[in-house]
């Protein structure tokens, strides 16, 4: 790759995990709240730690660029099953916009899959390509 290919996957590892790694903050500091929302749901809540793992976890990893292609696919999987349970209801306005988001990034985190995450990352100084 060249350096605007990796300096732009960079960025990209940069801003696409800042979503995440804030929400999953957010129910690690919210966690009985979070899990009776998602039991509202009818997302059982020992879902909750996985979920945290891949949005907190996950999220620093996609940063970091370790284990990149392998987290980017699973977040990209896990954004549009979120998108499928938690924002169909197109009745309440905002639903329908999250829906679309969660589909747009589901999308960012497949390009990261398909291209790997550039020179500036653990997954290139270890010579791992997961």
């Amino acid at each position: 790759m060249n350096k605007l290919q990796d300096t732009a996957l960079l960025v990209a590892r940069i801003l696409m995990p800042i979503l995440f790694i804030v929400a999953g903050w957010g129910k690690i500091n919210g966690y009985t709240a979070t899990a009776g929302y998602m039991a509202s749901m009818g997302v059982p809540s020992f879902f909750l730690p996985l979920t945290i793992l891949l949005e907190f976890g996950g999220g620093l990893a996609i940063l970091f660029g370790f284990f990149t292609r392998t987290t980017a696919l699973i977040t990209a999987i896990f954004t549009i099953l979120t998108a499928l349970i938690f924002h169909t209801d197109f009745a309440q306005g905002v639903n329908q916009m999250m829906f679309m988001k969660n589909l747009s990034i589901a999308g960012g985190f497949f390009v990261l899959f398909a291209s790997g995450p550039g020179a500036f990352s653990i997954d290139r100084l270890i010579k791992k390509n997961w």
